[in-house]
């Protein structure tokens, strides 16, 4: 490996050519029009654009991706996250035109992007699940009779893709018909994909992942957990490290279950594998898994010291895993809170816009990823994450208050921001006691406003 092209934007597409810097290898970066002024250009060793602003005439390209990095002389392709990080089409063609793909292959994409599929695996290994359907729907005639057999409220969750989108909570038998239509619409809109399957809901839960890791050579290893429970529809909004509601009996035990899921797959390169946590009854079951670098990366790298984007470049080349599964975590804290161009406080409404003024804090517990500067304008079609803002310090209750005096000295002008609703998160009594759940946000804190 000695070229890599970045098949992706942003603050991602910047901390990966920050990450080649350091491995010696060169960079292409690609943009759009609307990213001529993106600092991963500048960064790179070359840029190229590769069209008009929407992702689908742009990013989302595979011939134009792939053309672009045989003209240039790219021997690999890291596809970062969103965008075509997780379409096993993209690795498949990516292995085709002879190209590395800095992830995991094509097969293990596939088979855990599809979520009925991954479900499955996981069972089959011994892995707990959330009690579900055996397998998808199209018609809500068919998935009734599994319905009522799961039991209300339900889940409704689409096969193949995740985010949030083609996703609804059937509380009742009454409404399931009604939301059905709507998820398979959705899931049809946004990955070419109706299918539905169903899963048993649980109301108050936490979300906490496995950072796992494997390579060719059969190693494969875990960097414990991050909690994800602070979102908002699906969508996180605060991620910490470690989680502070599970007894360390249970996080090893969520630990091994990841890795024997890495293990039976086979798996190489980075990916995050999904579970939920029922505080109440200590039980947790796997929900899904990420097969690529996850937004949250940085709280893992924090915790453990590793260098989790360029290990897998090194992985990806064929070099075996540089660092073994980590000490168990010790009392050190990492919390990342995600700076977005949005306005709470009109329900998260994305504002673009032009930054006047962006003044981060600095100090030695302060890490921020972001591609962002003073001036710069927020384009309107793509997330609206503006950075990452990742604190650590010796306990938790020391990083709350680093972070909340970071976050009042963090200057934003021109577009509104998330850094308000962070302010206002950690003085409540449910974070500072570790008693949020994945709905805490929509149906205790906005309601409370």
């Amino acid at each position: 490996m000695k070229r890599v092209l970045i098949a992706n934007r942003g603050e991602i597409a910047l901390r990966a050519v920050r990450a080649c810097r350091r491995l010696g290898l060169e960079a292409v970066a690609v943009h759009s029009t609307a990213d001529a002024n993106s600092p991963h250009i500048w960064a790179a060793d070359q840029a190229v654009c590769i069209g008009p602003p929407p992702p689908k005439a742009s990013y989302l390209m595979t011939n134009a991706l792939l053309e672009v990095a045989l003209r240039t002389g790219c021997d690999a392709v890291y596809p970062g996250y969103g965008f075509l990080s997780e379409k096993s089409e993209f690795a498949a063609a990516c292995a085709a035109a002879g190209l590395m793909f800095v992830g995991p292959s094509a097969e293990a994409i596939a088979l855990m992007g599809d979520k009925v599929a991954a479900r499955r695996t996981a069972a089959a290994l011994g892995i707990p699940v959330v009690p579900g359907s055996a397998g998808g729907f199209t018609r809500a005639e068919d998935a009734e009779p599994h319905a009522a057999e799961i039991g209300f409220p339900l889940l409704l969750k689409a096969s193949g893709g995740g985010g949030g989108r083609g996703m609804r909570i059937a509380a009742q038998p009454a409404e399931f018909i009604a939301l059905f239509a709507q998820a398979t619409a959705e899931a049809e809109a946004a990955f070419g994909q109706p299918e539905i399957y169903l899963e048993r809901f649980f109301s108050a839960v936490r979300h906490v992942e496995i950072q796992v890791f494997g390579d060719r050579h059969g190693d494969a290893t875990h960097l414990w957990e991050r909690d994800c429970s602070v979102q908002r529809r699906h969508q996180k909004l605060v991620e910490e490290a470690p989680s502070p509601v599970l007894p360390p009996e249970i996080r090893r035990e969520m630990a091994e279950a990841a890795l024997a899921l890495v293990r039976g797959l086979k798996y190489e390169n980075a990916g995050t594998v999904e579970f939920i946590y029922d505080v109440e009854s200590g039980r947790f079951f796997f929900i899904e898994m990420n097969t690529r670098i996850q937004v949250e990366h940085p709280v893992t790298e924090a915790l453990t010291g590793t260098d989790l984007v360029a290990e897998q470049f090194r992985v990806a080349a064929g070099e075996r895993l540089s660092f073994e599964t980590p000490s168990e975590p010790d009392g050190r804290s990492v919390i990342e809170f995600r700076i977005n161009a949005e306005d709470a406080a009109r329900g998260f409404q994305p504002a673009p816009g032009t930054l006047t003024t962006w003044r981060p804090p600095a100090g030695p517990a302060l890490r921020l990823d972001t591609h962002v500067y003073e001036g710069y304008r927020v384009p309107p079609f793509y997330d609206s994450m503006l950075g990452k803002l990742i604190v650590t310090s010796s306990s938790r209750s020391e990083t709350i208050a680093t972070a909340l005096r970071a976050l009042r000295r963090f200057e934003v002008v021109g577009v509104p921001t998330t850094i308000p609703f962070h302010v206002e998160l950690l003085g409540t009594r449910a974070f500072l006691g570790g008693e949020v759940h994945t709905r805490w946000v929509e149906n205790v804190f906005l309601k409370a406003e």
